[in-house]
């Protein structure tokens, strides 16, 4: 059925389980992660999970100015933004690694109000006729 030197089915069904079981195994690594950012030269900084979510926010006092709210809000956003692009490299890394850079150009979502990555392939051009 197979060329001389072919892999058979079963071969490429046990790859593609075996594959499947370090994306899942990648995945469950990077949820239990944890990614630091920080903004203000340290004074703030900000904690993520692997998946980008925040577990943790650090304000040093000398930050906490009642008549500037606005300097420390800024100083929040931007730790939390450098945990998250920190976590997003760290995940597109390990999934580099898993795939050997295959796989496309990972897509965002919009899950519980945050943006994740998600390994799926963007279509690009117009949809084929069927």
């Amino acid at each position: 059925m197979f060329p001389e030197g072919s892999p058979d089915m079963q071969s490429l069904l046990q790859q593609a389980t075996a594959m499947q079981e370090q994306l899942l195994a990648a995945q469950e690594e990077l949820s239990n992660a944890r990614v630091e950012g920080s903004a203000g030269g340290g004074l703030v900084k900000a904690t993520v999970s692997g998946t980008g979510d925040l577990v943790d926010l650090t304000i040093d006092a000398e930050v906490c100015d009642p008549d500037d709210p606005e300097t420390l809000a800024d100083l929040v956003l931007a730790a939390v933004r450098d945990a998250a692009d920190n976590a997003q490299r760290k995940a597109a890394e390990q999934m580099s690694e898993l795939t050997g850079g295959f796989g496309g150009e990972p897509l965002t979502s919009a899950s519980s109000g945050s943006k994740r990555r998600l390994g799926v392939v963007r279509r690009r051009g117009p949809r084929p006729h069927r």
